[in-house]
């Protein structure tokens, strides 16, 4: 197989938050959106990076975090709460090893 019919254009994935505490707290699933294939420098820092550096983890992931055109969601001044943050931080991170 040639390696260019490998490559395509990233597209909007939609990802859900809907564990127990989530829907008991906002009575519904917490919809986002990220891109199926991400950028190779944002994927290598989130791999390389120290983990326990929660800041430094949520400035990548939070450029991975979209609405469903594709805008970015969490910026210097919209923020999210810090659970609804972690749980968003653990989609991302789980989506980009499959």
């Amino acid at each position: 197989m040639e390696l260019n019919k490998l490559t395509a254009k990233p597209t909007l994935i939609k990802m859900i938050v809907d564990d127990e505490e989530t829907i008991k707290e906002y009575n519904e699933p917490i919809e986002f959106y990220t891109w199926d294939r991400q950028p190779i420098d944002s994927f290598m820092k989130l791999a390389s990076m120290d983990k326990s550096n929660y800041a430094s983890v949520v400035d990548v992931v939070s450029k991975m975090v979209m609405d469903k055109d594709g805008g970015q969601i969490i910026t210097k001044d919209n923020v999210l709460p810090n659970k609804v943050l972690m749980k968003v931080i653990t989609k991302v991170v789980e989506s980009l090893g499959k």
